[in-house]
């Protein structure tokens, strides 16, 4: 795996820039036939596209900045440095939820229509852009004889165990055997590499870019084309895409941590629970406001 696609002298262009490429001009352009079918020009399509892109860039670069405030705050310089690695996708997603209210309200636009017909493009995009963090090796996965108790406590055990597994003889570790024949390998270049040197890893961005990719299929094919009340299609983009990092969570070996838990099984709990009761409140009103 080599995260860079294309060098042509100094220029390079990554796997990981061109991912996410593609996910924005596949997903401006398919906004922009819905946008068609909703009687919204191409012209707000396109502004509302950059807005929310770059409200997302923000957020989950704050998002990741306060969980690790304690570093930031001895290194301030590094809070712009972002090649430097540290987006969180629960702070872009907030942040691109504030950019599309603002950017509403600014054009007299509804906000959840917008959320509505984007939503199934951020679950395609995400999935398109974890294919990126393959060719980095990043937002990796923990070894692939990890016994299952260990990967599925709530409470981060991993790395306990994890060191007391170095701790055993060739014997003992023989002991652990391979759960998945699927695990990856990545180069010591890589963080997945540098910290799990020459072991077979879950690829755990391969997980989420395949429950992410049938989330995007059941909104975008399924939902999209219901009549549900505006709203709707958004909130169960924030349940779909909870549960799928949720799940995921229990695979990766480097999520950030809230009081000793991991912050994304907290935060996608409290966000699919928020979205659960308002997809429940908005579709209690009578009649159909599409």
């Amino acid at each position: 795996m080599n995260p860079i696609f294309l060098q042509i002298g100094s220029f390079k262009l990554s796997y990981y820039g061109l991912c996410y490429a593609i996910a924005f001009f596949v997903g401006i352009e398919l906004l922009k036939k819905e946008a068609d079918k909703k009687g919204i020009s191409k012209a707000l399509i396109e502004d509302y596209a950059f807005v929310a892109m770059l409200s997302g860039l923000l957020g989950g670069r704050l998002y990741y900045v306060l969980f690790n405030f304690s570093y930031y705050l001895n290194h301030p310089a590094d809070i712009l440095a972002v090649w430097k690695g540290g987006m969180a996708i629960h702070g872009g997603i907030l942040g691109g939820f504030i950019g599309t209210l603002i950017y509403a309200h600014r054009k007299k636009l509804n906000a959840f229509l917008l959320g509505d017909m984007v939503a199934p493009l951020l679950l395609l995009g995400q999935a398109i852009g974890r294919f990126g963090n393959l060719a980095n090796g990043e937002v990796h996965g923990v070894p692939t004889f990890t016994p299952l108790n260990i990967i599925f406590r709530l409470k981060p055990s991993f790395y306990g165990w994890y060191d007391y597994y170095n701790s055993l003889s060739l014997t003992d570790k023989a002991n652990y055997k391979e759960l998945v024949p699927w695990g990856l390998v990545f180069p010591t270049s890589s963080p997945a590499g540098e910290e799990f040197p020459n072991l077979p890893l879950h690829p755990a961005m391969l997980y989420e870019a395949g429950l992410n990719f049938i989330g995007f299929i059941f909104l975008y094919f399924y939902m999209r084309n219901k009549n549900y009340k505006t709203g709707t299609i958004w909130w169960t983009y924030i349940i779909i895409y909870s549960i799928n990092r949720i799940i995921v969570s229990f695979f990766r070996a480097e999520d950030l941590m809230l009081l000793g838990i991991r912050a994304p099984h907290v935060v996608s709990f409290i966000m699919l629970l928020i979205a659960a009761i308002i997809i429940v409140v908005i579709n209690k009103k009578s009649g159909s406001d599409k």
